[in-house]
């Protein structure tokens, strides 16, 4: 070894010995900051009410000038929270609220104060160091058993076991909340009690009850909820104000959802054939059903349940011979259900095409497609199955007081039509546009496919005549992939045909004739009295107006307008359908409607 790393060598070694007894000489000496304690070993300012500050307390032994810095993990500074004078043996608190000296929350991560002593001329910074934590734990919803299924858990189960919710949830203080979601807000229907799981919990059952009592059937979502020691809250959905939020187009995570489920039945999504069979699903959880089938707007049965009640999920159909609409209930001993069956000619009937809106009925089906917990529909921006069980009472969304009110009318007044549907229609099923001098949608097209929109704007400039007695209609497009219904957009202010449309107002008011150059109102005075909402029409991008009853504030309603050699008429009243029995106004002008649509291509 040379001389100089022998000096070198030796030096070390007197400084570590050195260092050793100076350390030994402060340890044995009373500490200059005196009782340093911090409130909570968390801080968590996210406005939860829970550890937003935190509180620095000590005292000095000596009196000092001293200056007060919260710093991060690398020493650095990130808050100065206080500079000045401390007397000895004085008590001090000092808060700090998580931010830096701008204001600024600062990053998740450890902290600690340092004080620094000016006459002492050293900074001391205590170990009791602070945890800043915001962000929650996440649960997360594993699987609901018994089924295990892509599809949502079904009760009442056929064996009567409950649904197990199995979740993963970090932290303590764990709850498991169930939400009915099929309504305008999500509902707390029942949670898993006052007192919180336990923190080993990892399932939690509900069979479907609240107090003893079955809940109504509907769609119903698990939220499990778990909170961290820094009193972070985290649920396994996003939430505001611990309520789930159902965000336009964004299905929830994972499978969380339950379907509660009585009696269900699903009908054939596109027509039957007059006289030939389809299969009607039946889910009545395993009770015994009878059916009857009549003809929307009348009462007499002409067909029902033949001997011992059914038990089976298929109810295989036979189509009546005539074009229709007709109503299949189904009954258990608790329950009912009726769902529309829509019956076409094998070959064109009439001159008139009835197009019922079958996209817009699952559009705003509140069912559960994928068992996320919240209905898949349209309005909500989610995809849809073309094929399902119709919820609550069997019957599409205003079924009864738009399609129904027209139907009954056209067979009591004995019009020859042919029917069909959008969704047929769109997959190029059953009969034809161009086979036809007129086409009637008799309730609220919302969703169309852009395929299906060009067909009916061709039929219109070829000379058709289409009538559309809805409102917020044809505003709106959907993609068809298979047997969903995807990718719906949100209203657009002109409608298929260029016409644009002020969102329904409420009334009341009358109707007056302020245009008619093609006998549209004929046969009346002229006058459309008690109209309580309306759809009205700004202005026409395209086509020319030929008939119009306006309010009187001169907004036109009823509009007839022409597009090549074709007609497009809107009746842009919500319940124009109901109108049809007690105002002979407006049966009047249905009568002229049909006039117009049976006339041959112009």
């Amino acid at each position: 070894m040379s001389t100089l790393a022998r000096a070198v060598f030796a030096a070390l070694v007197v400084a570590t010995f050195g260092a050793f007894f100076v350390a030994q000489r402060l340890k044995n000496e009373p500490t200059v900051v005196q009782q340093f304690k911090r409130s909570e070993p968390y801080l968590s300012p996210n406005k939860d009410g829970r550890f937003e500050t935190v509180a620095f307390n000590f005292k000095l032994k000596k009196a000092d000038d001293v200056r007060l810095d919260v710093v991060d993990a690398d020493g650095d500074a990130v808050r100065a929270l206080a500079a000045g004078r401390i007397p000895a043996y004085t008590p001090r608190r000092f808060v700090w609220d998580g931010r830096d000296d701008r204001g600024r929350r600062v990053p998740d991560g450890t902290y600690r104060l340092r004080i620094t002593l000016r006459d002492e001329g050293r900074a001391i910074t205590p170990l009791n160091a602070v945890r800043l934590d915001t962000k929650p734990p996440e649960p997360v919803v594993l699987v609901i058993g018994p089924e295990r299924s892509p599809t949502p858990e079904l009760l009442p189960t056929r064996d009567g076991r409950p649904a197990t919710v199995r979740f993963d949830a970090p932290g303590r203080r764990k709850r498991v909340t169930v939400w009915r979601t099929d309504g305008p807000e999500p509902v707390r229907v029942t949670s898993s009690g006052a007192a919180p799981l336990p923190d080993t919990a990892t399932s939690w059952d509900w069979d479907g009850t609240v107090d003893g009592r079955r809940v109504r059937p509907g769609t119903y979502l698990a939220v499990v909820e778990s909170r961290d020691e820094a009193g972070n809250v985290g649920y396994s959905v996003p939430v505001r104000d611990g309520v789930p939020r159902l965000d336009f187009g964004r299905k929830l995570p994972r499978r969380a959802g339950i379907t509660v489920r009585y009696l269900g039945v699903q009908p054939p999504s596109t027509p039957i054939i007059a006289g030939e069979k389809a299969d009607v699903l039946i889910d009545a959880r395993g009770a015994r059903w009878r059916y009857t089938l009549r003809r929307v707007g009348e009462r007499k049965v002409i067909r029902r349940t033949r001997g011992a009640s059914g038990t089976g999920p298929r109810l295989p159909l036979r189509a009546p011979n005539a074009t229709g609409t007709y109503l299949l209930e189904v009954r258990t001993r608790t329950r009912r259900a009726t769902v529309p069956i829509v019956v076409q000619a094998n070959v064109p009937v009439g001159r008139v095409l009835v197009i019922l809106p079958w996209m817009t009925w699952q559009g705003r089906n509140l069912v559960d497609d994928d068992g996320d917990g919240r209905p898949n529909t349209l309005e909500g921006g989610v995809g849809v199955r073309a094929d399902r069980v119709f919820a609550r009472d069997g019957l599409p969304v205003d079924f009864g007081i738009r399609e129904a009110p027209v139907l009954g009318f056209l067979d009591r007044t004995r019009r020859d039509y042919d029917l069909t549907t959008d969704l047929a229609l769109a997959r190029g099923e059953g009969p034809k546009l161009d086979e036809f001098q007129g086409a009637l949608i008799p309730g609220d097209a919302r969703w169309l496919p852009a395929r299906l929109g060009r067909q009916l704007r061709g039929f219109v400039r070829g000379g058709g005549t289409l009538v559309s007695l809805g409102t917020e209609s044809l505003r709106r497009q959907a993609d068809l992939e298979g047997r969903r219904i995807v990718r719906p957009t949100n209203p657009t202010q002109a409608d298929l045909f260029g016409a644009v449309l002020r969102d329904p107002q409420r009334g009341p008011t009358e109707l007056t004739v302020a245009d008619d150059d093609i006998g549209l109102f004929e046969g009346d005075e002229g006058i459309l009295p008690g109209v309580a909402a309306y759809e009205s029409t700004s202005r026409l991008d395209d086509g020319e107006l030929v008939a119009d009853a306006v309010t009187t504030q001169g907004r036109p309603v009823v509009l007839a307008a022409r597009y090549g050699r074709g007609l497009v008429i809107r009746t842009g009243i919500p319940d124009f359908a109901q109108r049809l029995t007690p105002r002979p106004e407006s049966a009047a002008l249905m009568n002229r409607l049909w006039v117009l649509m049976s006339q041959g291509r112009r």
